[in-house]
Order: structure tokens, then sequence, then C-alpha cells
């Protein structure tokens, strides 16, 4: 295995070590022009969580979705248990989505994705007379790494309980970008 060592900084201490596969392959590493923390996908937050008990919504209201089991949260960032939100600890920007499936017939719903505590983007408004449709929102938000927060919420014209299962009522969300 090849390896290339940088030795010595500003202050004569540190070492850094770029290690290649043992291959006979030639590869090469471009690094962005920036300082700072360098992202790569082992250190960027992602999560995606479902709900495992169902949830009965008021008619016509807002409601935020409770998310109780997580399917991966890489930084620890998903609350599962008290506030059912994301709050990722580094800066950037998210790319988030949420899907909820009532277990019944209605005849429209809409879908909210809420940054600390207010409306950010909304979903299609779905008529359907099946219950079938597709409820679901995505969107990209720049969430500050700290204190910045996103949660989904739902409702539907007639108050009923959610389908709980990971096909059907998720939440989940990746950093797209630092900032």
């Amino acid at each position: 295995m090849s390896q290339v060592a940088i030795s010595g900084n500003a202050s004569g201490t540190g070492t850094l070590t770029i290690a290649a596969p043992n291959t006979n392959s030639n590869y090469t590493l471009n690094l962005p022009a920036a300082t700072g923390t360098v992202m790569v996908s082992g250190n960027m937050p992602a999560f995606s969580a479902y709900q495992s008990s169902a949830q009965t919504l008021s008619s016509a209201t807002l409601t935020k979705i409770q998310f109780q089991t997580e399917e991966f949260d890489t930084n620890s960032c998903f609350d599962s248990t008290t506030n059912y939100r994301f709050t990722p600890n580094v800066a950037g920007y998210y790319l988030v989505s949420g899907h909820v499936q009532p277990d019944a017939s209605y005849t429209a719903g809409i879908q909210a994705i809420y940054k600390n505590g207010s409306v950010y983007k909304y979903g299609s408004y779905n008529a359907n007379a099946t219950g079938v449709s597709q409820p679901s929102v995505t969107c990209l938000v720049y969430l500050n790494g700290s204190t910045d927060y996103v949660e989904f919420y739902g409702s539907f014209t007639t108050g009923q309980a959610t389908v709980a299962t990971s096909a059907f009522t998720w939440f989940q969300g990746h950093m797209a970008r630092a900032a």
C-alpha cells in the first residue's frame, strides 16, 4: 500500500497520512478550497424515522406527527422520544422529506415541514376519496448546526388515525451540502 505522509504545521506539530488502496490503479484526491471542517460522507448528519404507534389526528388541524422509531440516526440528532424533531449538529443545507398515510378514506389532506416551530414548506394539497394518495412533502432547508430544527406536521379533513409502519408514515433527511 502506498502512503503519503505530510508532517508539521505552523506550530511544528501534527501529521497527515493518506493511504491508497492496495491496487495497481491510480487515484486522485481533490480537496475543496475550504478552511475548517471538510465534510465527507462519514460525518454528514442523516436520519430516517417512522411511526410505530398510530396517532389520531384532529379534523383539519395541522398536528405534529410522532415518529417513535429510528431506522438510522448517524449523529444522534433526531429526537424519537419527546419532541420528534431533527436538530443537526453541523451547519448546512439539508434535504428533508416526510410522508403520512391515513388509515381510512379522506377528502383532502396537507403536510408541512416546520422549521423552529413555524411552517417552512407545505406539501401538495391532496384530494382523494379512496385514501390511496401519497401525501408527502420534500424541501431543502438551511439549518445552523446548533439551534435550528425541523419537524413534520400533517392533517386530513376528517379526524382519523395514521398508518403506523415504516412504509407509510415516515420522516427523513440528510445534509446535502455544508454551509
